[in-house]
């Protein structure tokens, strides 16, 4: 009896080392495969191997840049696109119109004009580039080449409310820059009245007039003894 009871134990042993023997391979199996999955270790400088390998990544614009680039992407732009809109309309009136300040920004918050905002608008001429001595020296001209305008009446246009809003200064350096013959101006006036079939006194006081085109007695006369 003692014999078999010996031999019994003994095999319970022998399984039981088995047991052991056999978590210790599958312990050492799951060890070895942890070793080959990449750590998220930090380096000096904080930053892991998934980071690196994601700043190594290109963009997929085509650029070729990569994506932490010093570019800023337009989120980081703070400016409304609306202010950019009216600084882009703004120009286009200095540059092609020859407007005003006070006549582009009136034209970029009018109801009947852009309709912008008044902050768009305020924002569109603090940053515009333009040069009003010039605008109103180009409005001048055009007033004298192609309407053939007096120098007050020209000045007076360029400083009305109801005209082109410039300044005293800025009228004044147009007037003062431009190269204008007012007799042939008083001449060409002439000459469309006279085809209304007016008189040539009618025609020489509609010159002079203050109520009219406002040139002097000495162009009005000139052009009354020169209209044919």
């Amino acid at each position: 009896m003692n014999t078999k009871r010996k031999k019994g134990k003994f095999k319970i042993a022998l399984v039981v080392l088995a047991i052991i023997v056999i978590f210790m391979v599958i312990g050492s199996s799951g060890s070895d495969t942890g070793t080959n999955t990449p750590s998220n270790t930090s380096d000096s400088n904080g930053q892991n191997d998934a980071a690196r390998k994601d700043d190594a990544q290109p963009d997929e614009s085509g650029t070729g840049q990569n994506q932490n680039e010093d570019a800023l992407p337009e989120s980081d732009d703070n400016t409304p696109s609306e202010y950019k809109s009216a600084l882009n309309k703004a120009k286009l009136y200095s540059d092609t119109m020859y407007m005003s300040k006070q006549g582009i920004y009136e034209q970029l918050t009018s109801e009947y004009g852009e309709k912008f905002s008044t902050e768009a608008g305020q924002y569109a001429i603090d940053n515009l580039n333009a040069d009003y001595n010039e605008n109103a020296l180009a409005k001048a001209k055009d007033y004298s080449d192609s309407m053939y305008m007096s120098k007050q009446g020209i000045y007076d246009q360029l400083v009305s409310e109801y005209g082109e809003k410039f300044t005293e200064d800025e009228a004044q350096y147009a007037i003062d820059n431009l190269d204008a013959d007012y007799n042939k101006n008083a001449l060409e006036k002439a000459k469309s009245y006279l085809e209304m079939d007016m008189s040539p006194e009618a025609i020489r006081d509609q010159l002079s007039s203050e109520y009219g085109e406002k040139f002097t007695q000495e162009e009005a006369d000139y052009a009354i003894a020169n209209l044919e």
